[in-house]
């Protein structure tokens, strides 16, 4: 957009043009009391010079990820994104491309979407997946909705070592439905799926995430002997680069899989954006919400992409909609598409590997101080809690001033874990920094 100033006798001149004595007389349908009367804290108009240099400095107190030491998780990692991604993710008709209405002249959009479809399927064990949604959060949204709208039942139960991220989102999507959330104990950093028998009358789904919010694997299967005898579902929640070396949600007998994918081939860009992942067995495909890409073959009996079974409320009446949910992050699917096809079968689970290495490596490393101490063992991929004797929130802080970042963890109150997250980009020397600093706090 132009920037195209508007001085105060042009303003004057406007108003005189359209007869209007004051600006504040266009606004005058707004009710008085619902007008802002305080300052909004912007300060006092500034040139374009002096915004740029207000701009400026405000950027200079950011903290760049790749120039300093990462030790983030929580759900966005600091993963490496191969230069093929970049390039090929820029070329125009990619970069410009809208949505593939018209299949005709969208082949191209189609079929990278329909791979990125394949490929999730692949990982997650399951037998549909969509085009995406717009992050991880909503993704768990998405399949806690489909649950509903599938069995019919009003309650979701989510364990409480889920992404409280995500938990948060639910509850905002789920708020006004009549639905009643109910949340599952933890024990030593783990579902306490004991719990669950507590609540199957009218339970509609139950969320399990692995590796969970801490870092730690747990076991789909015994979620799911829990729901036999009962129209529950499993939603399981996952890493999509993890799933390469665990067992698969579908292999454990999940009806949904969703996931976050950041992890593959997207940088961690100041929290967005992001791509959600979602999958179905086949029973749930047209409860699926978002695109779903279809292939087919055209008269000459060539191959053709298509989008299908969108049962969404743009195309069919608005009470029989499955969701709302009417666009997907096509460009940051593009993105997971190349990296998985660069990665291939055999590359991500090597790099699942190396990140395990590297985390149990640390872990081990850390667990030899006086001062800290490994909360729930070594059952974890990439990324785990660390006890400390002192203020976590401070230790986080000084981390940062050494240019070292880890993380708290939202849901602790004692003010005493902190995160540790380990991906590949991390070398043994600047892991031996972070020891150093633990061991100097």
């Amino acid at each position: 957009m132009h920037y195209i100033p508007c001085t105060s006798e042009q303003e004057k001149e406007l108003l005189i043009e359209i007869g209007i004595p004051k600006f504040e007389d266009l606004i005058n349908i707004i009710p008085e009391n619902l007008r802002l009367q305080d300052d909004m804290g912007m300060g006092d108009a500034l040139s374009e010079f002096e915004c740029e240099n207000v701009a400026k400095s405000l950027i200079s107190n950011n903290k760049i990820a790749s120039e300093n030491l990462c030790f983030l998780g929580g759900g966005v990692y600091d993963h490496f994104v191969p230069k093929a991604v970049d390039a090929i993710a820029a070329r125009s008709e990619f970069y410009t491309a809208y949505t593939p209405y018209q299949a005709e002249v969208s082949q191209g959009t189609l079929q990278y979407l329909y791979e990125f479809q394949t490929m999730i399927c692949e990982l997650s064990g399951m037998d549909v997946a969509n085009a995406s949604l717009y992050d991880g959060a909503s993704a768990v949204a998405e399949a806690c909705s489909l649950a509903l709208s599938s069995t019919r039942n009003t309650k979701i139960a989510i364990s409480k070592t889920v992404n409280p991220k995500y938990s948060t989102v639910v509850e905002t999507y789920l708020q006004n439905r009549g639905v009643e959330i109910i949340y599952i104990d933890e024990e030593n950093g783990k579902t306490q799926y004991s719990e669950i028998s507590n609540h199957l009358n009218e339970l509609a789904a139950i969320v399990v995430q692995s590796p969970n919010y801490y870092g730690m694997l747990e076991d789909w299967t015994i979620a799911k002997e829990n729901l036999d005898e009962t129209k529950a579902l499993l939603i399981a929640v996952s890493d999509p680069v993890s799933l390469s070396i665990i067992k698969s949600p579908g292999d454990c007998g999940a009806d949904i899989y969703a996931g976050e994918g950041q992890s593959l081939g997207n940088y961690m860009s100041y929290g967005g954006p992001f791509v959600g992942l979602l999958a179905v067995k086949s029973k749930l495909v047209r409860r699926m919400p978002g695109r779903i890409i279809g292939k087919t073959v055209d008269k000459e009996g060539k191959d053709g992409f298509v989008l299908t079974l969108q049962t969404r409320e743009q195309h069919i009446r608005r009470e029989n909609a499955t969701s709302n949910i009417c666009t997907n992050q096509g460009l940051i699917a593009l993105r997971a598409t190349i990296y998985m096809s660069l990665m291939g079968k055999a590359g991500l689970p090597i790099l699942a590997k190396m990140c395990y290495e590297k985390a149990q490596y640390t872990a081990n490393e850390i667990n030899k101080m006086d001062n800290y101490s490994l909360l729930f063992g070594n059952e974890f991929i990439k990324e785990f809690p660390v006890k400390v004797s002192t203020s976590a929130k401070e230790l986080k802080q000084k981390a940062a001033q050494q240019s070292i970042f880890i993380n708290t963890f939202d849901n602790d109150e004692t003010d005493s874990l902190i995160q540790i997250c380990v991906t590949e980009k991390r070398t043994i020397k600047e892991i031996d920094i972070l020891i150093d600093f633990l061991k100097s706090t």
